[in-house]
């Protein structure tokens, strides 16, 4: 009987120690990635690789442009803005515009009044009527004094005073037509005390100066319109810079008011003269799609980047670096089976950097068959 005892006791103990290390292999075996003693060493399973979408790749020759940064905003040329004033003073009698409303070239914006404008043509038509009998009482003079039937002084007293109607008679035109009125089309029926100022462009309205019933002087600027269609940047570079930009580089650019939208632009003209206070120099860039022109307005703020010369250098996508410590990582394939990946943890010199791509500076040290792990490097370093 004790020795029965002993024996169950023996059994026991050895199928307890066998459920132990059951347990042990089965949460060794549910791991799903391990590292290596081996510092920088990481292997998983081809399982985890699939179902975690990662990624290989290797290293590729890309172009990375110098970049010079540039501040401005958008403008227009100076023939598509207008200032609305009048050569001859006036009250305003009638005006319907606001600011933002789109007029048409030859459009009339407001009505001017004044009681100059009546003598004006009053005076025209009084010189028309003058011109019609001096004329032809010169052509009779002319023919007479060649007939030796009148004198010299007849005939030249005749001349002068038809030369000088004539001369007061086209001054009268020219202040009629900057006052809009057609001289061929005046007659006395139609004399009016209030003119229509005409719009010189199409655009929109953005400042509107006068109200009705003020007083509009000479030099007082109404209002102001611009016409976008030509809309382009105006940015600034520093001197320093001058000889890397040229005319048809690409302009990428962003709006303050939406920094996630990226544009595009083309460097149209290179100012030469330098600004002597902020040593910057003047760059026009006109938009690679001109539909976009209506998403902007003029005086919008813009932060661009001018790509300069360019050179084809080996790179890798930004997601393939892991940034610890102030210092970049990648992982590099070091074997692959039907069954898992490993891989060994490697630093890397960053350059420059596009869109997508980071430049590889230390790519000598890698030949062109090494893969790198392009997509999930970072959940296996960060762990």
């Amino acid at each position: 009987m004790k020795n029965f005892t002993i024996s169950y006791l023996i059994v026991t103990a050895l199928l307890s120690l066998a459920a132990c290390s059951s347990k042990n292999d089965a949460a060794t075996s549910d791991e799903m990635v391990t590292e290596n003693s081996t510092e920088g060493a990481y292997e998983l399973s081809a399982i985890q690789f699939n179902s975690s979408d990662m990624k290989l790749g290797k290293l590729e020759m890309q172009e990375f442009y110098n970049v010079v940064k540039a501040n401005g905003m958008f403008d227009v040329p100076p023939q598509n803005r207008a200032s609305i004033s009048s050569y001859f003073g006036g009250a305003v009698k009638d005006i319907k515009l606001l600011p933002g409303q789109r007029v048409k070239r030859g459009q009339v914006l407001f009505t001017l009044e004044n009681p100059e404008y009546v003598q004006l043509q009053q005076d025209f038509l009084e010189s028309q009527g003058q011109l019609t009998y001096l004329k032809s009482d010169y052509e009779r003079q002319k023919n007479l004094v060649q007939d030796n039937v009148t004198s010299q002084k007849n005939y030249l007293k005749s001349e002068s005073d038809y030369t000088v109607t004539r001369a007061r008679q086209e001054s009268l035109r020219k202040k009629l037509e900057l006052l809009n009125i057609n001289p061929n089309e005046l007659t006395i029926e139609n004399i009016r005390a209030t003119v229509g100022m005409i719009s010189p462009i199409n655009g929109y309205v953005t400042d509107v100066n006068i109200t009705k019933g003020s007083f509009l002087n000479p030099s007082d600027v109404a209002m102001i319109i611009v016409d976008t269609d030509n809309l382009h940047l105006e940015l600034n570079i520093f001197e320093k810079d001058i000889a890397k930009v040229k005319i048809g580089q690409p302009i990428h650019f962003r709006i303050q008011e939406d920094q996630s939208q990226q544009y595009e632009a083309l460097v149209y003209l290179v100012n030469k003269t330098v600004d002597a206070e902020k040593r910057t120099i003047g760059i026009v860039g006109h938009l690679s799609d001109a539909k976009l022109t209506n998403r902007f307005s003029p005086g919008i703020y813009v932060q661009a980047d001018i790509y300069t010369n360019s050179d084809s250098r080996a790179s890798l996508p930004q997601e393939a670096l892991v940034e610890v410590d102030d210092k970049y990582y990648v992982l590099v394939l070091d074997n692959s089976s039907d069954v898992g990946y490993s891989f060994v943890k490697k630093e890397i010199k960053k350059g420059v950097s596009n869109d997508d791509n980071i430049e590889i500076l230390n790519a000598h040290d890698f030949n062109e068959n090494t893969e790198f792990l392009v997509k999930g490097a970072f959940n296996l370093i960060k762990e």
